[in-house]
Order: structure tokens, then sequence, then C-alpha cells
């Protein structure tokens, strides 16, 4: 296969924007606007009529869930910047307050559409036997059942809260969901306000018993107003409104704090309690309950949404049915590498072998856990140290690691507090950790620790061998399943020491000299970068090909975006798969002539982080210097966090990650979108009758080149040819 015509073609004829001050603010594309835009296209994909229908119904929740955070960490500091007057702008020239307009408009519209393509979603279902009622629509025949549900599985964790001069205005909690309802007493006509929390603990949808191959559910809190009457016996309902708030959830920690993990845990208690930054109302909301609920949350008119349909869209991931396969992707098990299989599972015999790169969740990341299970078991292994950024509440690789530290190993895990939502989950595996005898550490206080990184010594003979892993995603089996990440496993020697060294850093603030292999941040890994830039430029400069690709999550750090600008005008080409914000505008003349980017949405949710550079050989090319890192191309990452650039040496490694990886998302169409200079997406074209090239089947479809086995990597194809 080969998609060579695709990736030479030339690129689009850039766009003179006369009006367009090359040099000032404007050159960058707002990051929140950006983001904002990557969450349409996640929706995009929910009103995606070749996506199955279940899956459609997934990707509306995960732009919901999107939209929820970003209103709670970003929204909310433009929020706090805009009230203490500040007025520094952003990169791209614009006010925190001229930034909260433009959000608001673009989210709101954001918002409608959700509800518009919820209502589409909803007849679908239904002609597909999935139905969801409301109260008016529950048959007679269903009473009985759903009020042993309301008796049993709801009533007893229902706490009605009276409003009135004696019951003040409670707390509503962050995500806090709530009916409000407007009572009156029948005998005297007497009226209250009384606020029903919807506990997040239960469903929000009852199932409710159906024929063989339907499905029907009824809302909790349609549930709630059908037997309101068992909860306010001697009232009548006079007027009833659902409403839902989200609350700054941005942690502030002291950078003196005396013990990280006591102040974590204050900070989480803190959290809950965050000033209220946008509100969900259902419309026509009665105006007395509208009015004591907005007064009392202390919330202007521009942070209330009123919502005619559903809120709290995100929990519409209730309805992905496992019992409706034909209405989901198709099944999918990730490959065990042949390479591990040829040695039967030994991972240290597999990768003592060469160098070998796992591309996930194509590829399974039980290896990764397997690699750690083996160490623990291995007699021969000395020592494990590990970084752990996310991981699952039941991780087996905090298991693997506590089985070796109790069996005597030395173990040394580096717990990051700061990794945003998963603070406490965090915290509870570093006391686990802590009772089976491991050492524990949280890094720096001021940076937060990003680089995915584990080592195993292991005695063979008479040395210690080290056995290393670097990885572009997280140390989470769950989220594995769905991100795509490359991980490597090495016994390179300069690798394994530069892994050390920055252990070493982490644990004892001992800054890393003399890295043979590996850059990090804040220690270099951006000056390798720019550095990179440069010489592309100068291969440029001297009529030698030129070329640069990269894939990421976010571009925003105006230093790099405007090296990667200078680039273009020496001549290097340019190709970059951004999922979210991209802060650089692409394909203006004058600017970035010479610069494309690409958007893949799809399956799966595109993680890794590459750069490939032509080093005068244009690319592919065997003589190509090629990288993975775990870190995006924004401040954050390059300076105010620890992460790892890793150039890649193994020739097949090398391969598998351009002429595979690279390659692969480059020539996509199927799931790709294609950013204009003012910072729009739209789809690729897609010829009808035509093969739209979809990266992720081929993944699913195809080994790596790098865990192939015995079998050899002659037939494994790659969608380029690699130049000698």
């Amino acid at each position: 296969m080969s998609n060579a015509d695709f990736l030479n073609a030339p690129f689009a004829a850039p766009v003179a924007l006369p009006d367009l001050d090359l040099t000032g603010p404007e050159r960058f594309h707002n990051r929140e606007l950006s983001w904002l835009g990557f969450n349409w296209r996640v929706l995009e994909e929910a009103d995606n009529p070749k996506v199955p229908l279940l899956e459609r119904v997934r990707f509306l929740s995960i732009s919901a869930t999107n939209l929820d955070e970003f209103y709670t960490v970003r929204v909310a500091g433009l929020r706090e910047l805009k009230r203490e007057g500040h007025t520094t702008p952003a990169a791209d020239g614009l006010a925190p307050w001229q930034q909260l307009e433009l959000i608001n408009e673009d989210a709101r519209n954001l918002m409608m559409s959700q509800q518009r393509i919820f209502d589409d979603l909803r007849q679908q279902l239904a002609d597909e036997g999935i139905h969801i009622l409301d109260q008016s629509g529950v048959p007679a025949a269903d009473m009985t059942y759903l009020e042993d549900v309301f008796l049993n599985q709801v009533f007893p964790v229902l706490s009605p809260l009276a409003v009135d001069p004696a019951h003040p205005f409670p707390f509503i909690p962050n995500t806090g969901f709530s009916l409000a309802l407007q009572l009156e007493r029948r005998p005297n006509k007497r009226q209250r306000i009384t606020l029903l929390p919807i506990p997040a603990q239960i469903s929000r949808f009852v199932e409710l018993p159906s024929a063989k191959g339907v499905h029907r559910f009824l809302p909790l809190e349609e549930l709630l107003l059908l037997f309101a009457d068992k909860l306010f016996p001697g009232y009548t309902i006079k007027g009833h409104c659902t409403f839902r708030v989200l609350r700054d959830s941005d942690l502030e920690v002291e950078e003196e704090a005396e013990d990280l993990v006591r102040e974590f845990e204050v900070a989480l208690k803190r959290r809950r309690r965050g000033e209220v930054v946008r509100m969900k109302i259902s419309s026509g909301a009665p105006a007395m309950l509208k009015s004591v609920i907005t007064q009392e949350l202390h919330i202007d008119a521009d942070e209330i949404v009123e919502v005619d349909g559903m809120i709290g869209i995100a929990d519409v991931k209730e309805l992905v049915l496992d019992q409706r396969p034909d209405l989901l992707w198709s099944g999918f098990a990730p490959r065990v590498p042949e390479r591990v299989q040829d040695f039967d599972g030994d991972m240290f015999a597999a990768i003592k072998q060469k160098d070998m790169l796992l591309h996930h969740p194509y590829e399974t990341f039980d290896m990764v856990v397997r690699f750690l299970k083996q160490a623990a078991a291995d007699p021969n292994v000395v020592a494990i140290k590990q970084t752990l950024y996310r991981t699952s509440k039941r991780s087996p690789i905090v298991e693997a690691l506590c089985e070796a530290a109790e069996d005597g190993k030395s173990v040394t895990a580096l717990v990051e507090l700061k990794a945003r939502f998963d603070e406490a989950a965090n915290i509870h595996q570093s006391r686990r950790l802590e009772r089976s005898g491991a050492h524990v550490v949280y890094g720096f206080v001021d940076l937060k620790t990003h680089a995915k990184i584990s080592t195993v010594v292991r005695r063979e003979g008479d040395k210690l061998v080290t056995y290393t892993h670097y990885g572009t995603g997280n140390y989470h089996p769950i989220t594995a399943r769905i991100y795509t990440d490359l991980s490597l496993f090495t016994c390179d020697e300069d690798l394994g020491r530069d892994a050390t060294k920055v252990f070493n850093y982490l644990s004892g603030y001992v800054e890393p000299q003399g890295l043979e292999n590996l850059a990090i941040s804040p220690k270099g890994l951006k000056q390798r970068l720019l550095e990179s830039f440069e010489k592309e430029a100068e291969h440029a400069r001297a009529g030698r090909p030129a070329e640069i690709w990269a894939k990421m999550n976010s571009l925003i750090d105006p230093e790099i975006i405007d090296a990667l600008y200078s680039a273009s005008q020496a001549g290097v080409k340019i190709s970059l798969v951004i999922r979210g914000i991209c802060g650089l505008r692409p394909g203006i003349k004058g600017l970035s002539d010479n610069i494309r980017v690409k958007s893949v949405v799809g399956r799966f949710l595109e993680h890794s982080r590459i750069a490939c550079f032509g080093n005068g050989y244009g690319l592919p090319s065997k003589k190509a210097k090629v990288y993975m890192s775990s870190a995006d191309w924004m401040g954050r990452n390059l300076n105010r966090r620890v992460e790892t650039l890793v150039e890649i040496t193994n020739p097949t490694v090398k391969a598998q990650i351009v002429s595979q990886v690279m390659a692969a998302n480059l020539a996509d169409v199927a799931q790709s979108w294609v950013m204009a200079p003012d910072g729009s997406f739209t789809r690729a074209e897609r010829l009808e009758g035509a093969f739209n090239f979809n990266c992720h089947r081929f993944f699913m479809e195809n080994p790596s080149l790098s865990g192939r086995g015995s079998a050899g990597a002659k037939d494994v194809p790659k969608l380029t040819h690699t130049d000698d």
C-alpha cells in the first residue's frame, strides 16, 4: 500500500492576508477558541452518520464532559483575571474580558448544538428500540415497578432541603444537579421552596423492564417528579425546574507547603466550594424559583444558560449499552507483539534482543503491566523506579510495585499529586505504596512531573542491566484502551543511565548532567526543539531537502510557533498533526507558506507526541532525526513540567514511527480535519466511491514493525518508502 502521492503532494497555495500584522499578536490563534474548535470536532462525530449510533451518543457525552472541565478550569481562571482587573492580553492580543465574550458566544452555540444532536439521537435510538421516556409517557403498567425502585433504591438517599429564614440556601457542590420545587400546602395554601439534590451516586437513567431487544429508560429527575407526593405528602407542586452548577475547580497550592500531601488533601476540599462559573437551568423555570437560585448562588446573568432540553448531557454515556454491539464499533482485540510470544512472554528476553516500540491500543498495554509484574516476581531484579502521573484506582502497576517492595526489592515511586482531577486517587496510591515499603517521592512543588518513565535493574551474571520503558501516555490500563500512545522498551545503556539521572533529579533534586540520548524539560527540551528547527532551516537555505513532521495534542508556545514560522520562511516543509489546541496559523503568505496542520478525531483519542526532522535528507529517510515525547508544545510542558524527549536510534523503531505512525496520520482522510489560516477546521475532502484512508483501521489491521517476531517484518506494510 502506498500513499506517497498524498504525502508528496504540493502544499496548498498560501493565502495573502494584507490586513494581518505578521509581526503582531494576530499571528497567533487564541488558545481558548482553538480548544472550543476541538470540542466542536468532537461534537461533529456525534452528528456523523458514518459513526455507529451508540458511539455517537458517547461522543456527545464526551463533548459535554469536555466543556464542563473547560469551564471549571480555563473559564474560571479568565473570570478571576477579569474580576481582579487584569487587562494583560494573551499571546493573540485578546484581554481576559474579550476572550470571555467570545467564549460565551461560541460555547452557547455549542450547547445549543448538543441539544439539537441529542434530540436527533433520541429519535434514532427510539427507532432502534432504545427509548428515553418522560413522566407523562410512562405506561400505567410500569408504575408498580417504578414505585418499588423509588422507595427502595432512591428514596433512602434523598435529602429534601427547605429554603426559608430558618433554613438558609444549601451549598450545591461542583457539577451538583438539583430539582427546585415550588410547593403549596393544601390546607392553608402556604407556599415554600424546597431543593432536592439529585444524588450522583445513583444512575441518571432508570431502566424499565421491557420486551427482548427493547430498552426503556426514565431519567431520574422524571422519576422524582412522578413520585413527589411520596416525598411531600400534603403538598401540591405549583412549579419546578432543574439546575446544575459548575464551580471554579482550579487548585491553588501554597508554593512552600510544609507537607505537600496534606496541602493537597485540604485543597481538594476547597475545590468543592469554588465559586460558581456557570449554571444551567431549565427554560421556562418559574420566575420566583429562578430569582431565588440566582441570587443565592451569586450568579451574573451572563453565567446563566437556559436549556430547553436535557441538563447534564454528559450523563448520556449511561445509554451506551454493551447489549447492543450492533450499534457500537466492531470488536477489537489488541495484539500481543509476536516478538514477546516468540520468547514465551518473557519481556526481558524480548527487549534484550532489540528495542521494541508498542503502539497502544493496537498493541496491548498489558505488556507494560507484564514488564512490571515480571520484574516484581523475578529474583534477579534488584530495583524498580516508576513515575505515576495518572493511573487507575485498582492499578495493576501499583499492585506490582507493592509486591516488589514487599519482596525486598528497592522500589522508588514518583507520584505526581498535581495531576488535575486525579489528585485524590494519587494520594491513595501513595499511601498504599508507602505501607508496602516503597520509597514514595512527590517531585517538585513548582513543577509537575509529566514524564512517563519506568526502569528495572536486573542482575545478569556479574553485571547490572537496566531495562527502561519510556511512554507518551499515562500508566493507566483503562485509558490505554482508547488513547493512542507509544511505549518504548529498551536496554540501551545510554537511555538507562539517562532515566536514572532523571529519577535522581526527581527524588534528590540532583540536576542531570551529561544526558546522552535524552532531553528533559525544563532543562533543555525546548532548546533541543528550537535547535532542531534551526538546523532544518539551515538545510533549506543550503538547498538541501528540509522537512519536519510532528504530532501532538496541543501547540501554543509562542516561541516554538515563531521558530516554526521562521523555519517555514526559510523553506522548510512542515506537516503537523495537532489533535486539539493549535495557536499557529498555517498557510499564510509571508508567514507560514510551508506549514500545514490537520487534526485526526475518530475511534481512538490521538495522544502520542512525535517529532521527525529530515536532517538534510527530507522525510521519510533512514538518516532522519526522530523523537518521541511526553510533552506537548505548550508553555506549561516546556517550562513548568518535567518531561522527556527521547531520540530514537534503533532503525526498525525509527522506520515504525516515520513510515507507519506518522505517515498513516498524514495520509488519513476518513477522520481528518484541515486547519485554515483563520483557525477554523473543515473535514478533509472525501471522494465518494473512492478509498478514503483511515489510519485507525490501518493500525488495527496491521502489525507494527518492531513488534514483529520470527516471521520477520518484510510483509508489514509501510505507507512510505524509506530512503537509504
